[in-house]
Formats: C-alpha cells, sequence, structure tokens
C-alpha cells in the first residue's frame, strides 16, 4: 500500500478549525442545556468500508476537549464490515455531542473516498496499472482527499499545479508545438516531473522523441490505446485519462498502460454509513 503519512498537523488542525467554526459559531446552544459530566460514546460503522481520517476526527474532538481519550479498534486503510464497533471515547458529554457531526462529517467523507479508491485498485488487480488521483477535489480538503485515497491502495497524482508540469492541449497550443513545449518546460523547470499530453499517435511519437516523465493519452480508443502501448514499448510511462469507469477500467488496465487517473475517486464523493453514539457499545454493556 501507499505510504499512509498524513499531511502535517497544521494542516489536519486548519481544516478542523474551519469546520468547527463553520458549525459551531459562537456556541452549540443545544449541547449548552446538557449537564457537563464524564461521559463515554462509540463509533459504529453501518456498511462496509475502508477507513480513512483518523487524524481529522481525532483533532475534532480534542479541539473541544484536550483531555478526551480516543481508542481506536481498526487502522487507517483497514478494510471493516457494517456493525464494526471502530472507537470508543471518553470526554465530557458537552464537547462529546458539539464535535459529533465536524467529526463524522471528516471521517465517512474520506473513508468514502478511501472505499472507492480500494474498489478501483481491486478491479486491476494481477495488471501493472496503478490507479492515481486527480486536482478534482473538494476545495480546501485536497491534501486530505489525496491521503484519503492512498489510504485506499491508490497514489497520488500532482499535488496542485506547483509540483509538476503538465502540458495539455491548451498549454501546447499556445506555445505552438509540442516538441518546442516540452524542450521549454524542460528548461524552466528542470527539477520538476514532466508530464504530457498527446492526441495522436503522431504527438505521442514525439513527446517519446524529445522525452519527459509521463505521456498522457487522453480519450483513445481501446485500438489505438494498444498501438500506443506497443509504440512506447515500456520506455516512458502511459497515463490514460478520460472514459475511465467500472465498466471499463479492467480493460483499460489489460492494455498494459502504466496508470489510469480517475476524477471520480475524489469528485464523486459518497460518504460511508457512521454514527457516534452515546454511551458503552452494545457489546461491552452489562
Amino acid at each position: 500500500m501507499s505510504d499512509l503519512q498524513p499531511p502535517p498537523a497544521e494542516v489536519v488542525e486548519g481544516d478542523v478549525r474551519r469546520a468547527l467554526a463553520e458549525d459551531v459559531g459562537d456556541g452549540d446552544v443545544t449541547a449548552a442545556l446538557l449537564p457537563d459530566r464524564p461521559d463515554g460514546a462509540y463509533l459504529l460503522c453501518k456498511e462496509d468500508g475502508v477507513i480513512a481520517g483518523r487524524p481529522w476526527f481525532d483533532a475534532t474532538h480534542r479541539m473541544l476537549d484536550p483531555l478526551v481519550r480516543i481508542d481506536w479498534r481498526v487502522a487507517e486503510g483497514d478494510r471493516i464490515t457494517a456493525g464494526t464497533v471502530l472507537a470508543t471515547l471518553q470526554g465530557h458529554s458537552r464537547a462529546l455531542v458539539t464535535a459529533e457531526r465536524t467529526s463524522l462529517n471528516f471521517l465517512q467523507t474520506l473513508s468514502g473516498t478511501a472505499t472507492a479508491t480500494a474498489r478501483h485498485v481491486e478491479a486491476v488487480a494481477g495488471t501493472r496499472a496503478r490507479i492515481l488521483d486527480t486536482r478534482k477535489t473538494l476545495p480546501g480538503l485536497r491534501l486530505a482527499q489525496k491521503y484519503a485515497v492512498r489510504c485506499g491502495g491508490g497514489h497520488n497524482h500532482r499535488i496542485g499545479l506547483y509540483d509538476a508540469v503538465m502540458l495539455k492541449e491548451n498549454h501546447i497550443r499556445a506555445y505552438g508545438s509540442l516538441g518546442g513545449a516540452i524542450r521549454a518546460a524542460r528548461e524552466a523547470r528542470p527539477g520538476l516531473p514532466l508530464i504530457v499530453e498527446v492526441e495522436t499517435l503522431v504527438q505521442l511519437q514525439e513527446a517519446l522523441r524529445e522525452g519527459c516523465d509521463r505521456i498522457l493519452i487522453d480519450d483513445f480508443d481501446a485500438p489505438t490505446r494498444r498501438e500506443a502501448v506497443r509504440i512506447a514499448a515500456g520506455r516512458i510511462p502511459l497515463e490514460v485519462s478520460g472514459g475511465v469507469d467500472m465498466g471499463t477500467l479492467r480493460a483499460i488496465a489489460e492494455d498494459g498502460v502504466d496508470c489510469i487517473s480517475i476524477g471520480g475517486l475524489t469528485k464523486h464523493v459518497r460518504a460511508i454509513d457512521l454514527s457516534l453514539k452515546l454511551g458503552p457499545p452494545p457489546g461491552d454493556r452489562d
């Protein structure tokens, strides 16, 4: 599995502060009605999935109750089944109920991304293809979602517009030629990865001659894609983007491409069903 190192703590805490400010505002008026006494809670998963987002869940609760105790029963990237108790918490009743929705929003959304990624990774098992994400992420949560992709067994494409040069159709058109754009990119940013999108086999051959780190063959039909794999012959990794869904994924991977990038991993978010309930887990009750 890919590296599961989460983003730096200051990134996670920044995400949480924004989310709590949005939800809590100047105070949880309903929680204020409760007696603020020590209490416990448990985190229940109601469907099968892959877990991602523990750092955000923890940070949410600790920001409201620094002394809260959270005992996890699962690890990031674990596949779990419906009915699994993921964690137990010991803290104060007001903080537990105030943190509930925000902490669940992070965990269920990021677990949804990890779960979707895992399904795509499973679909290409046994081939050389790696599943990549894209920049089609929820605004403000890119590092979180890209971390969730890694939890699901996928790999990260570039993080943003700053950490790789990616020459696409509009860049090449504006520059005037593919070869010229490649040479200019290598001269201007020699230390950055260079990815080049091609639309024809002629452009593919030009990119192979000029050299780059990866070639994106966008919206090639199956015969043209297989010819591209034959022409490239492993000299430069080939990435497929466009026209990819669960119905076409396996066939694309079996054509011999190296990477398949899928915007839907982070764009089409379906959160998994989680709940946080006060009291001990059912199995721990007398």
